[in-house]
């Protein structure tokens, strides 16, 4: 299990807190790789370069959307924060997860 993984997960919960929604329908995307990088975490930035977390927010930010197939989103973990990863990265956390459960569409925002 990776320490600086689960410090990542929980900074990204942090950083976006009261703007999360678990169940929300609107999210956004995050580099978990670049997000990495600006904490100085150098071999996660490496490891998780263009893996994205998505943020599930409770109402829609400016800008852009796309509507998208919530069945994208099958064998994600969900934290208790609200934010979810690719499955593939669940093993490599000791933070609590379940299943994350999408809406049948989500709409990315830009």
């Amino acid at each position: 299990m990776n320490k600086e993984l689960d410090t990542l997960l929980m900074n990204l919960g942090e950083k976006f807190g009261d703007k999360i929604s678990a169940t929300g329908r609107n999210y956004i995307e995050v580099d978990l790789g670049k997000h990495a990088g600006n904490l100085g975490y150098t071999t996660l930035k490496e490891k998780y370069h263009h893996v994205y977390a998505i943020v599930p927010l409770k109402k829609e930010v400016d800008g852009m959307k796309v509507r998208i197939d919530g069945r994208t989103f099958v064998k994600y973990a969900q934290f208790e924060s609200g934010i979810a990863v690719p499955g593939y990265v669940k093993p490599d956390t000791d933070l609590p997860h379940k299943d994350f459960i999408p809406n049948d569409s989500m709409i990315l925002n830009f």
